[in-house]
């Protein structure tokens, strides 16, 4: 049966790819300009937004620094998400960089045999997300010309995100309980957990042999070998749309998702935003943002919600790229993006008399002209990534330091 399965797979996919040549001949004005606003969108947004991250993230691991919050964070991180207190570094960097960076780092971190599978699989999960930069600088200010949406969204987007880890909590527990690698124990009263934070992040850099400017050579290898792959996936998913559009595949899509919308009384104005968003999030979001005046800015920023916790299946295929050589399974992402997609529209729904107050004199966000460039955005956004990572660092931290003194007492 799976051979069958396999056999028709492989015959479909080469169907496939021979139709696309073809029309790669028949239509290379359209195929080109498709393959221009891919590049585009990971030149001008995705590159500037990940590439510093990337680099920084294999800083870190190379400096041991990853070790030191292991440590630190277990008290809090076991209780909450039932991963290691490593994943609170995968948490706090996956949320201020954005996709696909916790997915990597737990890929990494598998690797060197520093988490479970399950563990694994709950981090990529729950730490898959958009990051500050493409939600503030791309999508309030350049989709909806609203800077201070970016409020709203991001207390949908990362409020779900931390929804899915108390979900995920669960997700496979009878499978680890049967075969489970022992917890790491807390450390013991007369050991403090910061001390031991430390000689852990020195003993790791100790065992790190390479000088740090061969690991600042092979952090920005690495990162530039990343960021080719997420381009190269940008691009091939701009021009596989192009090619559905060409063969009215996305016609027939976009009458099946009206006829949907007309059944549940959505405003069919927001179907190019879910059509969209299903293939490439920036397109998406871009759908979302500039649906007609008369759908309300509520399910506007539902749909957006939607988009960015879905990811897109561009995002889908670069994770399923990272796992690929480690033994995580595609499927629990799967569902996790699927999930945190409905969390985070009901959150806007459900709290929009709540959360619509801070567009109303909202100063917060006072800097950013409706009408900004994106470029113009990023310093803003640099500086609200790393408010985050070193915020969520310092409130995990915190509340692991006082839960492990507490237990001691």
């Amino acid at each position: 049966m799976n051979h069958t399965f396999h056999t028709l797979m492989r015959t479909a996919v080469i169907g496939g790819a021979s139709l696309f040549m073809l029309l790669f001949f028949l239509f290379p004005g359209q195929i080109f300009e498709a393959s221009m606003k891919g590049i585009a969108i990971w030149w001008e947004v995705l590159f500037p937004s990940l590439f510093p991250f990337l680099v920084i993230a294999e800083l870190m691991l190379g400096f041991g620094i990853v070790h030191f919050f292991g440590t630190l964070l277990d008290p809090i991180m076991r209780p909450l998400f039932r991963v290691p207190g490593i994943g609170g570094f995968v948490m706090a960097m996956g949320f201020a960089s954005g996709y696909p960076v916790g997915s990597k780092l737990a890929a990494q971190l598998r690797e060197q045999h520093l988490i479970t599978r399950l563990e694994g699989e709950r981090l990529i999960a729950f730490t898959t997300t958009s990051d500050p930069i493409f939600l503030i600088g791309a999508v309030s200010v350049g989709f909806f010309h609203l800077p201070s949406a970016a409020i709203i969204l991001a207390i949908a987007h990362y409020g779900g995100a931390i929804l899915i880890g108390l979900i995920f909590r669960f997700y496979g527990y009878g499978r680890e309980q049967k075969n489970a690698e022992p917890a790491k124990p807390l450390p013991s009263k007369r050991k403090n957990i910061v001390m031991q934070a430390f000689q852990n992040m020195h003993r790791a850099r100790l065992e790190n042999q390479k000088p740090i400017g061969l690991l600042l050579q092979d952090s920005i290898q690495s990162a530039i070998k990343l960021i080719m792959v997420i381009g190269g996936l940008v691009v091939f998913f701009s021009v596989f749309m192009e090619c559905l559009s060409i063969i009215n595949v996305l016609g027939a899509l976009y009458f099946i998702t009206h006829q949907l919308f007309d059944l549940f009384s959505i405003p069919l104005d927001l179907a190019p935003a879910f059509m969209n968003g299903w293939f490439e999030v920036t397109l998406g979001a871009r759908s979302a943002g500039t649906a007609g005046a008369e759908v309300p800015l509520m399910l506007k920023c539902a749909a957006a919600s939607f988009v960015l916790s879905w990811g897109g299946l561009s995002v889908h295929a670069q994770v399923a790229s990272l796992i690929n050589r480690t033994d995580f399974s595609y499927k629990p992402f799967l569902w996790a993006r699927l999930i945190h997609g409905f969390i985070s529209a009901a959150i806007v729904v459900a709290f929009w008399p709540w959360l619509s107050r801070w567009l109303e004199g909202q100063t917060v966000f006072s800097q950013l002209s409706p009408n900004m460039p994106f470029s113009q955005t990023l310093p803003y956004g640099f500086i609200v990534s790393g408010l985050m990572f070193a915020g969520m660092l310092i409130i995990l931290g915190t509340s692991a330091w006082l839960r492990s003194r507490l237990r001691f007492k």
